[in-house]
């Protein structure tokens, strides 16, 4: 007789301390993983490498904090306050345990709230030497969400010491999509033809050939086709816009293939340069960046 047996859940690793005074020291979580989306301990790691000496005796800003896998971990490698911000009270609470675990409750100031609001950034330590914005990937894929996000992180970067630094994650690429504009109807006035009775169809040439519509442009092409050793491979988009196979591989990015896939939608690519600032440097880890900014 077949057995049924529940395919096992995805392991999800702890969040943990990576370096410091708390090294190796367990934070709690959240039970659902995509409710903070916690930073990867290698890129975390990679981050902290690019500010190192920078955390030594800091003031910090987080914003997004989350469990407070980053604001923490500047704790951990030597900052001496750090202001974390978290909208959602249920990971606030969590976030407050983890600071009564490690004791640094004199160091570290827990904030419910929005990390793009006024207060939060009457909250944050002046002058200020190192800050972090993690927001949700829909808040900053969003055209209006992104143009909040980069209105607070200029004025953070308008309160960092001339040493300091501010970091923005977001997904990568990073586009905004643009919504289709809607098809105008044709005004004009039906032409009159007369036939000739020695060339019944050369009336044909007169008639001016419309532009597909939106509609019928989606009905012709609704996905791409891809000629590889004589066989067909159909590609689809993922939730940030670039191009994957069947088995949900990321095909690298080819012009043709993308425009062809995108017959009713267009994207732009969002300007992450801030008047007041010097940058961004940007660095890529599969699916994701982070943008180092200093104060100009």
């Amino acid at each position: 007789m077949a057995v049924l047996r529940r395919a096992p859940e995805p392991l999800q690793l702890p969040m943990r301390i990576i370096s410091g005074e708390f090294r190796r020291r367990i934070l709690l979580t959240p039970a659902d993983a995509e409710t903070t989306r916690p930073i990867p301990d290698r890129v975390k790691e990679s981050l902290f490498g690019l500010l190192r000496g920078h955390c030594e005796g800091a003031t910090v800003f987080d914003g997004f904090a989350g469990t407070g896998a980053i604001g923490l971990e500047a704790i951990s490698r030597g900052a001496v306050h750090c202001v974390c911000v978290e909208r959602d009270r249920h990971v606030g609470e969590i976030l407050r345990k983890n600071v009564e675990a490690l004791g640094v409750e004199d160091r570290c100031d827990v904030v419910v709230g929005d990390a793009l609001g006024p207060g939060a950034l009457a909250r944050a330590s002046r002058p200020l030497k190192l800050a972090f914005l993690d927001p949700p990937y829909p808040l900053v894929e969003d055209p209006i969400g992104f143009r909040r996000v980069m209105t607070q992180l200029g004025a953070i970067i308008d309160i960092l010491t001339p040493d300091g630094y501010a970091v923005l994650r977001t997904p990568w690429p990073l586009r905004h999509r643009v919504a289709p504009q809607p098809a105008t109807p044709d005004t004009r006035e039906p032409k009159s033809f007369k036939k000739k009775p020695k060339d019944r169809r050369s009336w044909r040439k007169d008639v001016p050939e419309l532009e597909p519509t939106a509609a019928a442009r989606k009905a012709r092409t609704p996905r791409v086709d891809k000629m590889r050793d004589e066989e067909v491979e159909w590609l689809d988009l993922d939730d940030q816009g670039r191009l994957i196979d069947s088995e949900g591989n990321v095909v690298p990015d080819d012009p043709f293939l993308a425009d062809a896939a995108r017959p009713h939608a267009e994207f732009t690519v969002p300007s992450l340069v801030l008047p007041n600032a010097r940058g961004p440097e940007t660095h890529e880890y599969r699916g994701m960046a982070v943008h180092l900014y200093m104060r100009k």
